[in-house]
């Protein structure tokens, strides 16, 4: 009678033991990456500032440039000059301003430090955030389009190639936006981002075209990654060109240059 009460009491804990007993380890990485990509876009959305940065200011600019004989865009409608500099522009202030910005933050906050002995490898900390922008530059993309649209805008060309222009634009821009972020402390990050943000929507072919530069000051320009994006999506959806190799050229050197110089030099604390 002991030794049946004895065994059905061991049977049930062994049961119970292995109901209960967790079993401790990380998550699978995907999952992992989709969680961070889900909280860094929530953290960029409810910002206010990181809000008026790449999305008031570029509706702003749409609205106003196209409405408002301000500057000579040359022949055809403004907004149509406009809108692919604008969208060149948004990707900009999402992936290297807001990102440098953000980034070089929770670097000096120590949030980076903690997360880099998490089980979210760094590289994959990269990714999220990387995911996070792409995400926000799709809801950036549909509203500038409706507004463009609304203003008369009459888009040409081949989406492939204005998808090419855009990720590659993204590359570049997330490359430049972590270097400046893991070399510069953050109130440098926050000046320089600030200033490389209005000196690019001036001399990038945003809203000037390259044209009205001395021949000097344009060669040098055509170089710049704003420019390359800006022109190409200009070919593109303005002028209904093919796949602009000479832009998506321009593009791919910097994101090669920007990511490798930010994964080597990137300091986490």
């Amino acid at each position: 009678m002991s030794t049946s009460t004895g065994g059905a009491a061991g049977g049930k804990g062994a049961t119970s033991g292995g109901t209960y007993t967790p079993a401790p380890g990380a998550a699978p990485l995907a999952r992992m990456i989709a969680t961070q990509t889900a909280f860094e876009t929530k953290l960029l959305l409810r910002n206010g500032e990181q809000l008026l940065l790449t999305v008031i200011i570029p509706s702003l600019l749409l609205v106003l440039f196209s409405t408002v004989d301000v500057v000579d865009t040359g022949e055809g409608r403004a907004v149509d000059f406009l809108a692919p500099g604008v969208l060149a522009l948004a990707v900009m202030s999402t992936a290297f301003t807001g990102q440098a910005i953000a980034t070089g933050f929770e670097r000096r906050y120590g949030v980076l430090k903690r997360l880099a002995v998490s089980p979210l490898p760094r590289w994959a900390l990269m990714t999220a955030k990387t995911l996070s922008v792409l995400v926000t530059e799709v809801l950036q993309v549909v509203l500038l389009t409706v507004i463009a649209f609304g203003l008369g805008w009459s888009p040409h060309g081949n989406p492939l190639a204005v998808l090419l222009l855009l990720v590659l634009g993204t590359a570049a821009f997330s490359g430049l936006g972590l270097l400046m972020a893991g070399t510069l402390k953050a109130e440098a990050t926050l000046a320089a981002a600030n200033l490389v943000f209005l000196l690019l929507l001036v001399g990038g072919g945003v809203i000037v075209p390259l044209d009205r530069f001395p021949d000097a000051a344009r060669a040098v320009l055509e170089l710049l990654p704003i420019s390359a994006l800006s022109g190409g999506l200009r070919d593109v959806l303005q002028h209904g060109a093919g796949v602009p190799w000479g832009g998506l050229g321009v593009l791919a050197v910097w994101a090669a240059l920007g990511l490798g110089a930010a994964g080597r030099l990137f300091r986490w604390e």
